[in-house]
């Protein structure tokens, strides 16, 4: 019986999700691991999947394609980059795989375009042949689909649109080092940024907030009336339809995809987002649909397993 295994790498933890090839999710598991640059942080990770193939009869030779999402970019011949966030050896992980699951083919994907393949296999854009997944959380990630294949990058900076830039004279600087990049705005960081300085420019007292990305009180406050939360949430949609309009320029794509911890509000700022899309974005364009992506926290998982699979052939 052929298995699929996708592993969401973290930087203390890996969850596993083991697929049927057809995708039908059989079992989601949490691994704590230490850092994964030796062989027995290596070993660790082998044994939690040995643990998940065993309850459900499985060994490692039913395997037959591994993915793996990790939050770093990943060139179009898989080479990994740059990793600025977790402790990983991503040649000394795959040999350990390769060792551990003889059949299998191995594919790394970045964590943003590992989202959006999971949205192709088994979510909002089945069927879908050109979109865009935009994951608002922490910063600003996206992936790119074409012809219904992902678009890496020779440098695996495909889909970096939380990088665009929408605002020239933004004195702050983004965390890549630049000025003015959609992260800074439509992240959840920008979020709640964006609504502590309209209460501080117009004198108001701001909600509690509990930490720099919690959007939840600032979305709360939108739908109890507090005007400085309206203006901080319209600025968040402003600047991002007028990344996504630049997007659709290049890409014309026929969906995008709004997903991430900010995403989980979609049903509230929709309208606001579509309005100014449309106002912004060049008429050939106007009829892409913009909708909430279905998946949740589960996507770079099914995304990353597909990968896999696709590269099996």
């Amino acid at each position: 019986m052929d298995r699929v295994l996708g592993i969401d790498v973290g930087g203390t933890s890996i969850k596993v999700g083991l697929f049927t090839p057809e995708g039908e999710l059989l079992e989601e598991r949490k691994i704590p691991t230490p850092a994964l640059v030796d062989e027995a942080a290596f070993a660790q990770v082998t044994e939690g999947l040995g643990r998940v193939l065993a309850a459900h009869d499985a060994t490692p030779a039913d395997v037959v394609a591994c993915g793996l999402d990790i939050p770093g970019p990943v060139a179009d011949d898989g080479t990994v980059g740059f990793l600025p966030n977790i402790q990983l050896d991503p040649e000394g992980l795959v040999g350990a795989l390769s060792h551990y699951l003889p059949q299998t083919t191995t594919a790394f994907v970045n964590d943003a375009n590992a989202a959006a393949l999971g949205e192709l296999w088994a979510g909002s854009a089945r069927d879908v042949s050109s979109f865009v997944l935009l994951a608002l959380g922490t910063g600003v990630g996206a992936g790119v689909v074409v012809g219904g294949r992902l678009v890496a990058g020779a440098f695996g900076a495909g889909g970096e649109a939380g990088h665009i830039t929408v605002r020239r004279d933004e004195p702050r600087a983004c965390g890549c080092g630049r000025h003015g990049c959609l992260e800074q705005y439509a992240s959840a960081t920008g979020v709640v940024r964006l609504y502590l300085e309209a209460c501080e420019s117009r004198g108001v007292t701001p909600v509690h907030i509990e930490h720099a990305t919690d959007t939840l009180s600032v979305f709360g406050a939108l739908e109890q009336g507090d005007e400085c939360a309206r203006i901080a949430v319209d600025q968040m949609c402003d600047y991002l339809a007028l990344a996504m309009s630049q997007i659709s320029c290049v890409i014309d794509p026929a969906l995008y995809l709004i997903g991430g911890g900010v995403g989980g509000a979609f049903a509230t700022f929709a309208p606001r987002l579509r309005e100014r899309f449309h106002e912004l974005a060049l008429p050939t364009c106007a009829g892409v649909r913009i909708e909430a992506a279905s998946l949740g926290n589960q996507a770079a998982m099914y995304g990353c397993a597909y990968e896999a699979l696709r590269l099996r052939g």
